[in-house]
């Protein structure tokens, strides 16, 4: 009766949510349309002329730098020691450091002959006096070349630069590696069919291009003089429209080309018209989602209600039950109390027989005294034993005592030593000889310790080994316990539960899931923390941080 009700409401939840939504999401809808179709042709013509002039500054900052640090260092330095390799070295390794760009670096007398080479080739003494660039370096001061493979094998343009000195003049000339265009031009983000590329004055491909042709190969391309700025035509290549952006460089003559394909760029009514379907499809999805979100959400509360409700009672139960359990246990104490202290006053009464003369004399009577030692010792274990057991049953407020951790850790161990050594677990104890003493609860902080023990011996199951750790913490005054077994570990969802009320990792009908929520309690009522860390497959570690003082 009550599914069906609250299956009801859910529906009803999900219908009026839904009604109350699609009206504003289609007029939302309409009107990013009709905005959308009036901005977005303009939009697309700007966005391609900065992104090409951002490139060209980009591209010209490089050049503009490569060429400032060699004219810098023509004039600073001399004909006769950069003339010498071991120098020259000096100085291309200085040039390294503010870039990886050059791939070598020479000098070249006035006669074209390479007088010192730094760099992976052998270009010493190599003529250039018949290559076109030399005049040009010696007739005009500066010379950027086109990107080409020469002596190297590898793409690459040079810089070079002249400087008279006295009646001498040379040539300090520098291979810049071309892969920096490359990667300056591919790091512009096109459509899947947008290209960008660097084109000499005679249409020489500097770069290569995404599709269709390689470096250095000639394109078929407009003759477009030198303009200042940046361009975007639509132009009709082997028979294809597409949008070219366009900028000439300072430094080069080389004309930066960014293209794009105009169907993907300037349809915006078909663009508007896809964006709009898709906003309505989502939105329609994101208000069904949200309406079943929501109406699930309620319902989810209203069970979670009734299962907190039933929780309680449980646990009101559950608290009878331990009462009742307690009340057993302080009986049991009181019962076994009565003939303990009979067999102890009747050991007293042996142990003065065992003081006369007559006695004393016996042959047998050292087995008489440790038989009497042996009584005493066991019935006072008895006694701590009950003794214990009363401090279990009663429930009272903290109390604050003077405590010896490390004691206090071996009297409870000293319970579950029989259970542990029958099923091959072994305690190992690495205490803090001088650990501080503490004000607290002996009785609480036992129950404590009792519990994790217990449950780590429950986790181990056979064979295993549970440590026991103290430590005074260096800057605070607090001591650290932690208490690791070897057992089957938790999972991280488990362990995020494991102090909650009623959730055991036992099997049906052997743990309560009280233990820990118990002592999770004892424990921060007492001042401390409590934390647990966890792998599965390694064991468990509970880690208790006390206060020294009260």
């Amino acid at each position: 009766m009550i599914q069906d009700e609250l299956g009801k409401l859910r529906l009803k939840l999900v219908a009026i949510t839904l009604a109350f939504s699609f009206i504003p999401l289609f007029s939302l809808g309409l009107a990013l349309y009709d905005r959308f179709y009036d901005t977005y042709s303009d939009k697309v013509y700007g966005s391609l002329s900065n992104l090409v002039e951002n490139k060209k500054v980009t591209i010209d900052l490089f050049l503009a730098e490569r060429m400032a640090q060699l004219s810098t260092l023509a004039q600073t330095e001399s004909y006769r020691e950069l003339s010498t390799d071991p120098y020259l070295e000096h100085i291309f390794g200085v040039l390294q450091l503010h870039g990886k760009s050059f791939l070598d670096l020479q000098v070249i007398d006035q006669n074209g002959i390479c007088v010192s080479y730094v760099g992976p080739y052998k270009l010493r003494g190599i003529d250039y006096s018949h290559e076109e660039w030399f005049h040009q370096v010696m007739a005009k001061g500066i010379h950027v070349s086109d990107v080409f493979l020469g002596f190297r094998k590898y793409p690459h343009f040079n810089i070079a630069v002249s400087r008279r000195e006295g009646d001498k003049t040379w040539v300090l000339r520098a291979a810049i590696d071309s892969d920096i265009f490359d990667s300056l031009v591919r790091s512009i983000h096109l459509g899947k069919s947008g290209d960008a590329f660097i084109l000499s004055s005679d249409h020489v491909l500097q770069t290569k291009p995404r599709f269709g042709h390689a470096l250095f190969d000639t394109l078929i391309f407009p003759e477009i003089p030198h303009f200042s700025g940046t361009r975007v035509e639509s132009l009709t290549i082997d028979g294809q429209t597409s949008l070219y952006a366009m900028a000439w460089l300072n430094h080069k003559d080389w004309l930066l080309i960014i293209k794009d394909d105009p169907r993907e760029e300037l349809l915006p009514v078909l663009r508007a018209r896809w964006l709009l379907i898709l906003l309505l499809s989502g939105g329609t999805l994101v208000i069904i989602g949200g309406a079943v979100f929501i109406a699930n959400g309620t319902v989810r509360e209203l069970i979670r209600a009734e299962r907190e409700k039933a929780t309680l009672d449980a646990s009101l139960t559950q608290s009878s039950k331990m009462a009742a359990l307690g009340k057993l246990a302080a009986g049991v104490a009181h019962e076994v109390n009565n003939p303990l202290a009979i067999i102890m006053e009747k050991a007293g009464w042996m142990r003065d027989l065992l003081g006369e003369e007559d006695i004393k004399a016996s042959p047998n009577f050292q087995e008489f005294e440790d038989a009497v030692a042996k009584i005493e010792f066991h019935v006072r274990r008895a006694k701590d034993v009950t003794h214990r057991l009363l401090g279990f049953a009663r429930r009272m407020e903290p109390t604050q005592e003077d405590i010896d951790v490390n004691l206090l850790l071996d009297q409870t161990r000293s319970f579950l030593e029989n259970e542990a050594s029958f099923r091959g677990i072994t305690f190992l104890s690495d205490y803090q000889k001088d650990l501080p003493r503490i004000a607290s609860d002996t009785s609480q902080l036992q129950q404590v310790f009792l519990n994790i023990m217990d449950n780590a011996i429950d986790a181990i199951d056979k064979n295993g080994s549970i440590t026991v750790t103290t430590r005074a913490a260096p800057d605070v005054p607090e001591v650290e316990i932690v208490i690791a077994d070897t057992g089957k570990g938790m999972s991280k969802e488990a362990m995020a539960k494991i102090f909650d009320p009623f959730f055991t990792t036992k099997k049906v009908g052997e743990g309560t899931g009280l233990g820990l929520t118990i002592s999770y309690s004892i424990i921060k009522k007492l001042g401390g923390r409590i934390e647990v860390t966890s792998e599965e497959g390694r064991g468990t570690a509970f880690h208790i941080t006390l206060p020294v003082g009260a």
